[in-house]
């Protein structure tokens, strides 16, 4: 894998994107079903942000479409999650999943309490 680990917020970003449709995954949807699964607000610039180091990563591949006809509106820039993205939410899972069981043995009945 090119980059490196993935950041909280580059996860989620990426996970948005693995479960969008590619003409859906420009940023504008990206930021609301973001937003919408988060149940936060978030500022659009940090979607940019993430999904510009996610690229530099080689986690994600991005091309611009549309607007080529009238009535299209602007071109725009997709991304899509490439198999180094996959492999890194595979490893963020497998080590999240593992810290999980491991607390969830050492604590009285399985509670975070």
């Amino acid at each position: 894998m090119k980059g490196e680990r993935l950041g909280e917020f580059e996860e989620l970003v990426l996970l948005t994107l693995a479960g969008m449709k590619d003409k859906d995954s420009y940023v504008v949807p990206i930021l609301e079903r973001l937003e919408d699964e988060a149940e936060r607000i978030v500022p659009i610039g940090a979607v940019y942000s993430a999904l510009d180091r996610l690229h530099r990563k080689g986690m994600v591949r991005s091309w611009v479409a549309g607007g080529e006809k009238r009535g299209e509106g602007r071109r725009k820039r997709y991304y899509a999650v490439n198999e180094d993205g996959r492999a890194a939410l595979d490893e963020s899972r497998r080590i999240r999943e593992h810290l999980w069981q491991t607390m969830l043995r050492r604590t009285p009945e399985g509670s975070l309490a």
